[in-house]
């Protein structure tokens, strides 16, 4: 794969972005606002360096001195104080259901026994597990974040464990879905899957009776799927978010930029975006995905 070098400036980045998706640079649309601001300051993308396809295709810059040296204690491993806010604590719990023959565990917060009006799910990657997701303190207080923004707005978060990353890890996530239309029959459901977890999210995406449940799928640093442009998934129109840094050893950002273009031509009004970190890593987009913009466009979306 390719090696970006790190750049002073988001320029010659930006020259290869556009000659990668072959575009003009173009201003877009605001997102709209659901869920009620929390650290929008904080968490908010500083400097956009690019626009393109209606604002669909987003290169924001990544500043390791500011977003990762200044805003952690401990490089990676503890984030300031001021970046997270412990009240998710008070309904945090760890919960199972039986599934498929085994068990399924996961932690939450909120509304995750019923009543919810919104649920994210999300999704590790290899090496992961249920605890990933609420850790306050890493990925620089985001998983804390998108914890606020959900007890705060009358929703729920899960993160969970599940038996693998093909079939029945999969079936393990949709049971898991169907639990919480189940419990939360009003509630928007989406499902964040992070780095290999987003392999699940795909194939969610491609199963109609998986995704007639979904609202949204946010693919952070994950791999592509080119069955599912074939899969007639395009016609469900589940939202879906692709975040990448440009120097990710593990996916390279053009590979997935190309598949984000090959949806655009094949649907051009199909609800995706894709957000590319500049000079970002392989967990970037964990770290520096703006949620509450992320999610407010799929609930308007969806």
């Amino acid at each position: 794969m390719k090696r970006w070098t790190p750049l002073t400036s988001g320029t010659a980045l930006v020259a290869m972005v556009t000659m990668v998706i072959g575009l003009v640079v173009v201003s877009g649309p605001a997102a709209a606002q659901s869920l009620a601001p929390y650290k929008d300051r904080l968490f908010r993308y500083k400097n956009i360096l690019s626009s393109h396809f209606g604002g669909d295709f987003l290169v924001v810059e990544y500043s390791k001195q500011r977003d990762l040296r200044d805003r952690d204690k401990v490089d990676q491993r503890e984030v300031f104080g001021n970046y997270v806010s412990y009240r998710p604590k008070r309904s945090r719990a760890s919960y199972e259901i039986q599934a498929n023959g085994r068990t399924v565990k996961f932690m939450g917060v909120g509304k995750v026994k019923g009543g919810a009006n919104a649920v994210v799910i999300y999704v590790h990657g290899q090496g992961g597990n249920r605890l990933q997701g609420v850790n306050d303190v890493t990925f620089g207080g985001n998983f804390n974040r998108v914890q606020n923004l959900m007890v705060r707005n009358g929703g729920a978060y899960l993160s969970t464990d599940f038996a693998d990353f093909g079939a029945r890890g999969t079936a393990d996530i949709a049971a898991l879905i169907q639990y919480q239309k189940q419990v939360s029959p009003r509630a928007r459901i989406i499902v964040a899957c992070g780095s290999m977890g987003g392999i699940i999210c795909w194939n969610l995406l491609k199963n109609g009776a998986y995704a007639r449940n979904l609202d949204g799928i946010l693919l952070l640093g994950s791999p592509k799927d080119p069955g599912f442009l074939s899969s007639g998934a395009l016609a469900r129109r589940v939202p879906i978010y692709m975040g990448y840094g440009s120097d990710d050893q593990v996916y390279d950002w053009e590979t997935q930029a190309s598949f984000f273009k090959k949806i655009k031509a094949a649907a051009p009004t199909y609800p995706i975006k894709f957000t590319l970190f500049d000079t970002g890593t392989h967990g970037t987009p964990i770290r520096m995905t703006d949620w509450r913009l992320v999610l407010n466009w799929m609930f308007q979306a969806g």
